[in-house]
């Protein structure tokens, strides 16, 4: 995701890049052409924060690893206290719905740098917060609404993310997909409990709570990934489940479906999001990515489509108030911004 964010930026005629923050060493004194696979641009990519903190950029797009969620807040910190607007591609929906000294902490430093914390992506990001509240604008009364995402991940590629971040070809008999110290669960269920309450907060509705219903599918056979061996008997789906309960009744339930094997779905083709609206009237809207036909890379569409949400919040999180701003209903794509010439979205 990362790469495909800085595709965007580097190939967007309104958007200068100054610098590059890696993980890896192999990365490190790169040209950010050359791991983008573009044209060289100058920027020579770097492992120092410090480097990073001393750029006059005006926004910086924090597409980090996954973690603990709230790993990622010392940093954020910083970046929001030395005057950039940060985008995270990894959460941060709605900080303020956590009380007490996280989300006081992350609005200060906003306020002391005179920049703006806001979050982008597909889910959380457009899925939920945008999707789904404006498709709730088609009924009177509304029951619930169920926020469902089907991701085929045979194509990663990476044996770290699939196996280790994800959950894939954990010992399903021996997993606990509710125990928050299991890897994945420590890295998603804030990221998307803070996603739930970033929905009810647009809709007007106040949580009771949120609750998990978490659920792991065994392979019935070996699997040969791109990433390595799935063995049969290991988790070869996870079915993630947030619910808000709104007056004692579930009203907001976010799915996600992640899966090398069809098996355990309700249907072997779903769409990537559909947004179930329960009510007077009720409705479900069905949502698919499709790449140019022309792109013959290897980049997938939810990869581009990333790449567009983050490139099309620029203009939004520049024109904000300083502090914590929830994903704005609507970020689209600018034609005034999307040209050769255009206005600095900051200047």
């Amino acid at each position: 995701m990362g790469t495909a964010v800085l595709r965007g930026v580097i190939d967007h005629p309104a958007l200068e890049l100054v610098g590059v923050f890696v993980y890896g060493e192999e990365k490190e004194g790169l040209d950010a052409g050359v791991i983008a696979r573009r044209p060289d641009t100058g920027v020579i990519a770097t492992r120092s924060v410090e480097d990073i903190l001393a750029l006059d950029a005006d926004v910086v797009i924090h597409a980090s690893r996954l973690g603990p969620y709230g790993s990622h807040d010392d940093e954020i910190i910083a970046l929001l206290e030395s005057g950039k607007n940060v985008i995270s591609i990894n959460g941060y929906s709605h900080p303020g719905y956590w009380p007490g000294p996280r989300a006081a902490a992350l609005a200060a430093a906003g306020e002391k740098g005179g920049a703006t914390l806001v979050s982008a992506g597909l889910n959380p990001g457009f899925v939920g917060e945008q999707l789904a509240v404006v498709a709730s604008g088609l009924t009177m009364d509304l029951d619930s609404i169920e926020i469902v995402e089907n991701v085929d991940s045979t194509a990663i590629r990476n044996p770290g993310y699939l196996f280790g971040t994800l959950g894939f070809g954990s010992d399903s008999a021996k997993v606990d997909p509710n125990d928050v110290n299991w890897g994945p669960v420590s890295a998603l269920n804030g990221m998307f409990e803070e996603a739930v309450g970033a929905v009810a907060a647009r809709l007007g509705l106040v949580l009771d709570t949120v609750e998990t219903d978490h659920r792991v599918y065994a392979a019935p056979h070996d699997l040969e990934l791109r990433a390595g061996l799935l063995k049969r008997g290991t988790v070869s789906h996870t079915n993630w489940r947030w619910t808000g309960i709104v007056g004692g009744r579930p009203m907001i339930t976010i799915s996600i479906n992640w899966y090398v094997d069809s098996t355990h779905l309700d249907r072997p083709d779903p769409p990537l999001w559909q947004v179930n609206l329960v009510g007077h009237p009720g409705a479900t809207i069905s949502v698919d990515l499709h790449k140019h036909p022309s792109d013959t890379t290897k980049m997938t569409s939810e990869q581009y489509a990333v790449a567009a949400a983050v490139v099309n919040t620029v203009p939004q999180v520049c024109a904000a108030p300083a502090g914590l701003l929830i994903r704005p209903v609507v970020t689209p794509f600018r034609g005034d911004f999307d040209q050769a010439g255009a206005a600095r979205p900051c200047s």
